[in-house]
């Protein structure tokens, strides 16, 4: 098995940091996961610098990646205006986000969730026009922070409507780490039928991040986003906690004999400088207890 792994820590792990990276760091981050064998990353968001202080001058993050060949790099843009930005920026691909939630989506995007699936169909026209390849995310797929449980009939509803208007890959997000094993075991096989693409984005507030990737796994998921030490969190989402870290997964996944492509040590090497330029220690647990090459029975 091959799985995708996309490091969503320049994005969704910076967005919920206190103070505010210059996009000289950021990009540095980028350019040093882009070394360690990571096929995709999300490197930046074109949001509101009002809304979102922490993803301003992203433009200027993009500009300052080496890039390195063979490595998608990817942004997030929720409407017309920020889909321009990322199409003149030369990044790979769009990401567009969502949430399931009414109320969630409207704190987190200021719409409601109509209007932003009528947006997700225009980008995704314009994308496939464009020659970029469109992913589309649903927040709240398993719980919302304000509305409770998320009906799985109306998240993959919708996840089908957006496949129909042309996104490649819809990926489902237990946003506030809710999500256990059935109901992960449940959306992916579905959404299998239906989905070239599907993926999971998963946060390990209550501990049950990585049981969840590796069911993902098992029910035909083929991508996991994961953050680099861990970081993460939403704005827009009280507790939320980080994302599962990056460098845990690769160490789960290459001890259960899943091929991702990524150098484990590498990427410990980027989670230590990441928690040097933060000042504190990450979520992540493999960079501070350091890998282990176990004897295949």
């Amino acid at each position: 098995m091959r799985v995708t792994i996309c490091d969503v820590g320049p994005r969704d792990g910076l967005q919920n940091e206190p103070n505010v990276l210059s996009p000289a760091v950021r990009a540095e981050l980028v350019t040093r996961l882009s070394g360690t064998g990571l096929p995709r990353i999300e490197a930046v968001s074109f949001v509101s610098p009002k809304r979102v202080p922490q993803m301003s001058a992203a433009e200027e993050v993009v500009a300052g990646i080496r890039r390195r060949p063979g490595v998608t790099y990817a942004g997030l843009a929720l409407n017309e205006k920020g889909y321009e930005r990322l199409l003149v920026s030369g990044l790979d691909e769009v990401h567009f986000a969502f949430a399931a939630s009414e109320t969630f989506n409207q704190r987190n995007s200021n719409a409601s969730v109509d209007e932003s699936l009528g947006a997700a169909a225009g980008i995704a026209e314009r994308a496939r026009k464009d020659g970029i390849r469109a992913t589309v995310t649903i927040a709240t797929s398993f719980g919302c922070p304000f509305e409770g449980e998320v009906l799985y009939e109306r998240v993959l509803e919708r996840a089908e409507r957006l496949v129909s208007k042309g996104f490649e890959e819809v990926v489902f997000a237990d946003t506030i780490g809710v999500a256990v094993p059935r109901q992960v075991r449940r959306i992916v096989s579905e959404a299998t039928s239906f989905t070239p693409v599907v993926g999971v984005h998963l946060h390990n507030t209550r501990n049950t991040g990585f049981a969840n990737a590796l069911v993902a796994l098992d029910a035909g998921a083929a991508v996991v986003d994961a953050s680099i030490g861990g970081l993460g969190g939403c704005p827009f989402a009280p507790r939320a906690t980080g994302n599962i870290a990056t460098e845990d997964l690769v160490y789960l996944l290459h001890g259960e004999g899943i091929d991702t492509g990524i150098d484990l040590g590498a990427l410990v090497t980027v989670a230590q400088w990441m928690e040097g330029v933060l000042d504190r220690g990450l979520p992540g647990q493999v960079y501070k207890a350091g890998t282990f090459a176990p004897v295949a029975s």
